[in-house]
């Protein structure tokens, strides 16, 4: 006999699990993972519908108790499957439960109150109601008589006009329904996430030679082996026009498409565009719409009143029965990989729906990740490089300057000499200049203002992170050692950590350019539903000639009357606690520096940083990705970081340090004895880069290995034997693979 688990309800905290049932004879062979059956459930046995989410031959209870599945619905594939299976693997391949990856995969868990727009009609005959009217009058029913009245007039009125304009109040309307005099039609009205009234329609872009030969190109992958593509192209080539020319050919084909965008709010540019050329057949989603409008948007996908969905991470799980292409703008952005359990990442899980759904896949980016590139090179990705500006503009110009001259020539502004002189020449010429800080807030490495050097890990080659208390730790390996004071290389006393904040630096400025309008563009000013948009538009407007901000400033927007680009520290990215700083670095400066030049006139960036010789900052400078990429292989190659090997981190977080600090040694000794090879890396436990967040200790193990699925199997027997060990139960353990 077999048996199916299936969940039949995750809006409830109540049944958050699966239920297991016994699978008639007859359905043995027909029944898959994602089917939609019929089960009776609760003690009245009532009947309702549940999602099977696995198959196994084993039962979990006594057979005699369980109950039997009644039937499988004749529309069992519908997409709510398609993301079941999706979820399934998500589970298997990031390690969750099976509950967390549906909450995933369906963003929307509980049933929001439909919008409705009531209309009122007229049931009586003129005759009719003229003596229902006399009568009305006769009795002072002022308020049914003046909707009687009105009602006469125009044969039916819209239910918020009538209660406001003529006072029918819903008893009044009540009365009139049951006494059969008028009839209420309602009509479900979907929330509209986008003003719609600034959206202006636009006309097919021509395409360039070089746009068209991508286009082309990737049509012919499809019609062949339909590899995920990518397009490598500079900033300002034109990605965007050959993904709608791609998304218009999926619509002509009767399918739909998904456009994946880092943050939404952050690119309200490239969003109003793909509304001028596609209108009504698309939506949005992003993390500041309310609940109610999220609900729509996943209706109108699932009802088949959209046929393209734009927006986050949570885009990707949109219920659309026929998807046909979905688009990773910015495939590099570290926003597509989730901080929660399932720690998945939304690239690898598009790649793997499309491949179940007989979908397609095209990535873009100026600055690919390294996976993604490394994929390309063994051929398992296919490659469009886009080496042009739209129009044949011209690349920005770019200087780097080095902070450590500034210092010893005795200029201690954040702003450089050089920096200063250009902005006042592009302040003259009444054209717009964007500076940006690398990095909100503070870093948490130590550096020397007089030669740069960064005070680092001796064992894993990342910068040690600076704690209260005057230690340096490692968050790889744990490795601590005492602040320093003096600089280990040159001996100099200007050494610590660079704590200059959006804030101090719009201050600064106004202070230095009293006549210039300045707008400053970071968490603090975008806290509002609208934040980013106004300020991105009103910057659009020439309403200011500066724009200062963090990382959000420098994400795919497109200003022609910018013509200066300062990065005020380069360094702020460039030594953190992560392996992937330099790649980082290499995709924000590159990015920042891509803002320029992207109208009529010339462009011009500025990098200032205390290290001007570093590979990252020198190949931003020549926006030379192939150099980056093959001197940043080495160094992963070297040190077993990824994509040269797959590792794993196994994150812990308890109330208690003490029991926290015993659980990763028991979890470490479990992994050196269910895998004992030598080819599996294992490094620490130590601390978290944040070792405490609201009274939880957080610590972690990394491990590094040629193949993914040695990972996954160790994953696994971590799960089980956390299950059959109670002392877990009591902390939170999580795996992320990266």
């Amino acid at each position: 006999m077999k048996y199916a688990s299936i969940v039949v309800d995750i809006t409830s905290e109540k049944l958050d699990r699966a239920f297991q049932y016994r699978i008639p004879s007859q359905w043995e062979q027909e029944l898959e993972v994602g089917m939609v059956v019929t089960v009776p459930f609760g003690k009245g046995d009532r009947e309702i519908n549940g999602y099977v989410v696995e198959l196994t031959d084993t039962p979990q209870f006594d057979v005699e108790k369980l109950k039997c599945i009644r039937s499988i619905k004749s529309d069992a594939k519908t997409t709510e499957s398609s993301l079941i299976v999706l979820a399934k693997w998500m589970r298997e391949h990031y390690g969750s439960t099976m509950i967390q990856a549906l909450k995933t995969v369906f963003p929307v868990k509980a049933k929001v109150q439909q919008c409705q727009r009531r209309t009122l009609v007229l049931q009586l005959s003129a005759e009719e109601a003229k003596l229902q009217l006399k009568e009305l009058e006769r009795k002072n029913y002022r308020a049914r008589a003046r909707l009687l009245s009105a009602l006469m007039e125009h044969g039916s009125l819209d239910g918020v006009r009538a209660a406001k304009e003529l006072g029918a109040v819903s008893s009044v309307v009540k009365s009139m329904e049951e006494a059969g005099w008028i009839r209420v039609e309602c009509e479900n009205v979907y929330r509209d996430p986008v003003r719609s009234e600034k959206i202006q329609k636009l006309p097919p872009a021509k395409l360039t030679g070089e746009q068209r030969k991508v286009l082309d190109g990737i049509i012919q992958e499809w019609e062949g082996k339909s590899r995920p593509c990518l397009i490598h192209g500079v900033t300002g080539s034109g990605k965007t026009e050959v993904y709608m020319e791609l998304i218009d050919r999926t619509l002509k084909q009767g399918k739909q498409a998904i456009i994946l965008i880092p943050e939404i709010a952050l690119t309200y540019q490239t969003v109003m565009r793909f509304y001028g050329r596609f209108g009504e057949v698309m939506s949005v989603l992003h993390s500041r719409l309310s609940q109610g409008e999220r609900y729509d948007q996943f209706c109108r996908a699932k009802e088949g009143k959209i046929q393209i969905m734009v927006g986050p991470r949570s885009a990707l799980f949109t219920p659309f029965p026929k998807l046909g292409l979905i688009v990773i703008d910015e495939e590099h952005e570290n926003t597509y990989k989730s901080e929660i359990t399932p720690r998945y990442h939304a690239r690898e899980a598009a790649i793997w729906r499309a491949w179940k759904e007989q979908a397609h896949v095209v990535m873009g980016s100026a600055t690919p990740s390294l996976e993604v590139y490394e994929r390309c090179m063994r051929e398992e990705y296919a490659l469009f490089e886009m080496n042009n500006r739209y129009g044949e503009r011209p690349l920005p110009g770019v200087s780097i300057i080095d902070l450590r001259r500034e210092l010893r020539e005795g200029n201690r502004s954040i702003l450089s000499r050089e920096l200063q002189k250009a902005m006042e020449v592009r302040l003259e010429k009444k054209e717009q200049v964007i500076l940006f800080l690398n990095r909100r807030g503070y870093a948490g490495f130590l550096s020397c203002r007089s030669c740069g050097q960064v005070i680092q890990c001796p064992h894993c080659d990342v910068s040690l992170c600076a704690h209260k208390g005057g230690k340096l730790v490692c968050h790889y390996c744990g490795y601590e050692t005492e602040a320093v004071k003096k600089c280990p290389s040159c001996g100099s006393p200007y050494i610590g950590a660079f704590r200059a904040g959006t804030q101090q630096i719009q201050e600064i400025v106004q202070k230095q350019y009293p006549n210039s309008r300045v707008l400053r563009m970071d968490y603090d000013t975008t806290k509002g539903k609208e934040g980013h948009g106004e300020i991105l538009e009103a910057f659009s407007r020439r309403e200011a000639d500066i724009l200062i901000g963090t990382q959000m400033i420098v994400k795919g927007h497109d200003f022609p009357n910018v013509t200066l680009v300062g990065v005020l520290a380069a360094d702020l990215s460039l030594h953190g606690d992560d392996y992937r700083c330099a790649e980082r670095t290499f995709q924000l400066l590159t990015q920042a520096v891509g803002r320029a030049g992207r109208g009529e006139k010339p462009g011009e960036a500025l990098i200032q940083t205390y290290q001007p010789e570093h590979y990252s900052i020198q190949a931003a400078a020549r926006q030379d990705y192939r150099r980056f990429y093959e001197e940043e292989m080495g160094y992963r190659t070297l040190l077993g970081y990824p994509p040269a090997e797959h590792m794993m981190a196994v994150l812990g977080s308890c109330q208690e340090e003490e029991r926290l600090n015993q659980a990763m040694e028991y979890l470490k000794r479990f992994i050196q004895r269910v895998y004992t090879k030598k080819d599996l890396r294992v490094i620490g436990p130590a601390p978290q880069s944040v070792g405490r967040v609201k009274d939880q200790y957080k610590k972690v193990i990394y491990l590094k290995h040629a193949r993914e699925d040695v990972l996954i199997y160790v994953r696994d027997k971590l799960e089980q034997y956390m299950e059959i060990n109670s002392g877990f139960h009591s902390m939170t353990i999580q795996f992320d693979i990266q």
